[in-house]
């Protein structure tokens, strides 16, 4: 039997521990149990690169604090307007915020460390060298939020129900790597996978299955593809208390919660009552805040941010301000193209677009410089390209050479230019005009642009107010080229409808490539499914972009992902179906004084619905002091 790497096995801390002990026949059992594990490896975590940085017989997260209090309730705030669902999983519908809240996984991730699983609703996974299949054994004390008792029949289940009824771009992402999975009792489920799935995703995959009651679905009739205003029947420590629809949502922690001592769970969770107060628009929310109808703010308008904290909340000392730092990559938001529309698919013409962009006016008149400009999809890592192409990228990259954009193999990754302190970057404008008249869309008389009699016309379709003053900038600057641009800002309900069927010009979407890729990457980038994934915003279908991710799914060590991620960095930016906008390497927050968090945070997650915590003695002065509603 094998070691997991660096740790200590479950039969090996049960020798040690538990033999002095035994009976007879819990003696048999455990040299069954041996036989059974004989070749394979057996772990409490599972890691492909590297060794768990947590032993199985951890006491608690490095990062929490494993004393923090229980109690009092969070507020936040939702500044989409509406919600008529809480199932997330269905097309048609606006889930309402945390929807998933209540559902587990058979494992889970860390704040503190990039691509490890510890088990969750799982105790320990067995796996052959070869990881053709996985057994997860389940901890037997899990229970739905019912109180009924989880079994491996329910793993099996919810895995089935989603290749039925689940989305198309994601039962055909997980049926690439998952074949079969089967309840080999109670508590054991057996995942077997395809012969040819990447063996770095297939466990990953697996221990990402969230799992869901059967017979809960059985009773109601529920189907996962429908809108309703019910959860799912999981696992988690937070169920559904009650809603106003347009007004508010509010969970509450389940007191019998069957993982509250779980090693995995000391000091999280720490919240009697997470409550969502729904705004129609940021400048709403912001001054429900400011009059204490919610508690908790990330602030996103760099304009409120730096101009209007001087409420008398935060004057008086009630009210927190504060950047903590966030180390994890850029969430790669930028203006998408959509290349399923003809006029997008000649690359000058999405060049030209994207010059008209001009970040660093938009910064220092709209921002406060409180943004970096974002050039890579994996920007703020080690993943981001750089430079010219080392020899190993070109190794992937020079058998794709006649696929490939101009200056791919022998020039630094694409960047727009930095524009000027002028809205209208006149150097910019020229540049792009001449890509525009090499494309044949010709400036007629009236200034607007033609081809083949068509008027050159974009829409921004958006949902959020807080844009309108970055866009419609933009919007002027692409008119001054000669382009008819137009900014439509619609309702939540009407984008996530048009959104899911294509129906859009240019959204503002993040494409960040994240620290361990694989198959995700074929439903965000990969051809197979361009047609109909919701994830490939851009509706990317490009061989060349087929060929990299195959080389990112089969990375056999973490320098050729890493390599891989560079090289499909360098060839997305030199592609230019993206606009790339802007990013921070801090959270902004606001709240009232309280609220605590370990210090320091971990690198990889803010955490306040997590593992900060709620101070009674402050939360009675604020209220004596009459700073909350």
């Amino acid at each position: 039997m094998q070691r997991a790497k660096g740790n200590a096995t479950a039969i090996d801390l049960a020798s040690r521990v538990l033999l002095p002990f035994l009976g007879l026949a819990m003696l048999v059992l455990l040299t069954a149990t041996l036989a059974r594990a004989e070749g394979t490896t057996i772990s409490h975590g599972y890691s492909y690169f590297g060794s768990l940085k947590y032993p199985a017989d951890f006491p608690h997260l490095d990062y929490v604090n494993p004393d923090a209090p229980k109690g009092g309730e969070i507020a936040i705030s939702n500044e989409r307007g509406t919600f008529d669902s809480f199932n997330p999983y269905a097309r048609k519908g606006v889930p309402g915020a945390l929807a998933s809240i209540g559902t587990e996984r058979l494992m889970t991730s860390t704040a503190d460390e990039i691509g490890t699983s510890y088990g969750l609703i799982a105790e320990s996974l067995e796996y052959p060298e070869d990881q053709s299949w996985v057994i997860f054994t389940l901890r037997p004390n899990v229970r739905f939020q019912d109180g009924t008792p989880t079994t491996a029949h329910d793993v099996a289940f919810t895995h089935n129900l989603f290749m039925e009824q689940g989305l198309i771009s994601f039962r055909e992402g997980v049926s690439r790597i998952i074949a079969s999975v089967e309840a080999l009792d109670d508590l054991r489920v057996k995942f077997t996978f395809q012969p040819d799935a990447p063996v770095r995703e297939r466990i990953s995959q697996a221990g990402a299955t969230p799992v869901f009651s059967q017979a809960w679905f059985e009773k109601t009739g529920a189907r996962l593809d429908e809108s309703r205003l019910e959860t799912n029947m999981g696992t988690g420590p937070y169920v559904l208390d009650s809603f106003d629809i347009n007004e508010r949502i509010t969970y509450r922690r389940n007191p019998d919660y069957w993982g509250a001592e779980l090693p995995i769970n000391i000091g999280r969770n720490n919240f009697d009552a997470i409550r969502i107060e729904y705004f129609a628009d940021g400048n709403a929310a912001f001054e429900g805040f400011k009059a204490g109808a919610y508690t908790y703010r990330i602030e996103n308008s760099s304009k409120q941010w730096a101009t209007q904290y001087d409420f008398p909340a935060l004057t008086e000392g009630h009210a927190v301000k504060a950047e903590l730092p966030d180390g994890a990559q850029a969430s790669g938001q930028g203006f998408v193209f959509n290349l399923r529309r003809e006029k997008f698919q000649d690359i000058r013409v999405r060049e030209a677009l994207g010059l008209m962009f001009n970040f660093e006016w938009s910064n220092e008149t709209l921002f406060y410089d409180l943004y970096a400009r974002i050039h890579s999809f994996a920007e703020n890592s080690y993943l981001e390209a750089k430079g010219l192409p080392t020899p190993e990228e070109l190794a992937i990259l020079e058998p794709l050479a006649d696929l490939l954009p101009d200056g791919v193999l022998d020039s630094e990754p694409f960047s727009y230019p930095a524009s000027g302190a002028r809205q209208l970057d006149r150097k910019n404008l020229r540049r792009a005009s001449a890509l525009l008249d090499e494309a044949g869309w010709a400036v007629g008389d009236d200034g607007m642009r033609r081809k083949n009699g068509q008027l050159l016309k974009v829409e921004f379709l958006e949902r959020s107010p807080a844009f309108d003053r970055v866009i419609n900038p933009y919007v002027e600057n692409l008119r001054r080229l000669g382009v008819d641009a137009v900014l439509n800002r619609v309702d939540n309900a009407q984008f996530v409808d048009r959104r899911y069927a294509f129906d859009y010009d240019i959204i503002t979407d993040h494409l960040a490539t994240g620290y361990e890729p694989g198959s995700n990457l074929e439903q965000s980038l990969g051809s197979k499914e361009a047609a109909v994934s919701v994830f490939n915003s851009p509706g990317v279908a490009d061989p060349a972009v087929d060929a990299i991710i195959d080389v990112i799914r089969n990375a056999a060590t973490k320098d050729d992902l890493i390599i891989g991620v560079k090289t499909l960095d360098r060839v997305m930016r030199a592609m230019k179906f993206w606009v790339p906008q802007w990013y921070k390497d801090v959270y902004t927050v606001a709240y009232f004084d309280m609220f605590e968090y370990p210090d320091p945070l971990p690198p990889y997650d803010l955490g306040y619905l997590d593992f900060w915590w709620y101070n009674a003695d402050k939360h009675e002065a604020l209220k004596a002091a009459g700073a909350l509603r």
